[in-house]
């Protein structure tokens, strides 16, 4: 099996022992440095994968998924392996430990977040679709983005660049 590029891809592999994203994220600072401490696996990328995302992410201690936001076009769905996470929507806070799922439907405006508040790493998969056109909103934060091309763009709320 190869990739497009030609390179070999492997039929299957173990999602623990993949390279971590080169970058650790795509949000400009201030936010980067936010959740500088989580690690992504892009495990979907290793296969080639263009209509969905999947990643294994690694929580420390004291770590933060994201910034809270919703997608206009997205969908997301997370799942814990180990550890425990409280996941932070527009409805509250709720406890998540290994075994428990949740999922985002896209265009409802419901931002979500992940924090590790406990004193071990927590590990989960999150599945994410790439829907060209995709806008997402952060309510806390000055802070927009678009995926366009493969791609994604910030910008302030009042559209001026970072």
């Amino acid at each position: 099996m190869t990739t497009d590029s030609g390179r070999s891809k492997p039929p299957a592999l173990y999602a623990a022992d993949t390279p971590p994203r080169t970058k650790p994220s795509n949000y400009p600072e201030p936010y980067a440095s936010r959740v500088r401490t989580r690690v992504k696996h892009p495990l979907g990328d290793l296969f080639g994968l263009t209509n969905f995302g999947v990643n294994l992410t690694r929580m420390p201690a004291g770590a933060v998924s994201a910034l809270r936001h919703a997608h206009s076009s997205q969908d997301e769905f997370v799942y814990v392996l180990s550890g425990r996470l409280v996941l932070v929507t527009d409805a509250g806070r709720a406890a998540l430990e290994a075994g428990m799922c949740a999922g985002f439907k896209a265009g409802n405006g419901n931002a979500h977040m992940l924090l590790n508040e406990s004193g071990e790493e927590a590990v989960y998969l999150e599945v994410g679709d790439r829907s060209a056109g995709d806008v997402v909103s952060y309510p806390d934060d000055d802070i927009q983005a678009s995926f366009k091309d493969g791609s994604w763009t910030f910008l302030h709320k009042d559209g001026s660049a970072y």
